[in-house]
């Protein structure tokens, strides 16, 4: 039994989060289910850019069978807007592209980084916090730039702050997150090695 994504006003921190489900009674031939890999992405606030790509990469991992398998969340640098919702024009454009929305947004904390295989910053400031933040070479090594994973990208590898800009900034942000999606799950792909 793998652990479910966790809807986001019900997901827990991943300290709180035990790293297997507890069996009632194991079936007698059965293996035990690998840790699931966990994704989160990170913008500033955690309102614009992080939460529209959590749902987008959501629906991709569902898209390609792998919803039991990899858990997808988001966060932020900055703990401004802890528990608000995302911005209403990212909501907007997600829903007008067909992704599903809902969100609380939440500051990233160091502590996190074993509980995440990849840690996904959505620009180089973004990148560099997440880097000085993070304890070890090991958790350094699982901050990338989601552009990376854009072969279209070339040099130019920050997802702009929409905040500040009207709708259409909301839509180039959505179509720079769909053009970086399948790279990602390629990457997961060829990475992940399940354990248990």
């Amino acid at each position: 039994m793998a652990l479910p994504i966790a809807e986001p006003s019900e997901r827990s921190e991943p300290s709180e989060r035990p790293e297997r489900p507890e069996r009632s009674e194991p079936a007698a031939h059965s293996a035990p289910s690998p840790r699931p890999y966990r994704v989160t992405f990170v913008c500033t606030g955690n309102i614009c850019r992080s939460p529209m790509a959590e749902w987008v990469f959501r629906k991709v991992v569902a898209d390609e069978g792998l919803a039991d398998r990899v858990e997808v969340d988001s966060s932020g640098t900055e703990g401004w807007h802890r528990g608000k919702p995302a911005d209403h024009r990212t909501d907007a454009v997600l829903r007008a592209a067909g992704y599903e929305t809902g969100h609380a947004a939440r500051p990233f904390d160091a502590r996190w980084f074993p509980a995440y295989d990849l840690v996904v910053a959505l620009d180089a400031d973004h990148h560099r916090e997440l880097r000085r933040r993070a304890p070890d070479d090991a958790s350094r090594a699982k901050v990338r730039l989601l552009r990376e994973f854009d072969p279209e990208a070339l040099d130019d590898l920050d997802v702009p702050d929409p905040y500040y800009d009207g709708p259409e900034a909301f839509e180039h942000v959505l179509t720079l997150i769909e053009a970086a999606a399948p790279g990602l799950i390629a990457h997961i792909r060829g990475t992940w090695k399940p354990s248990t």
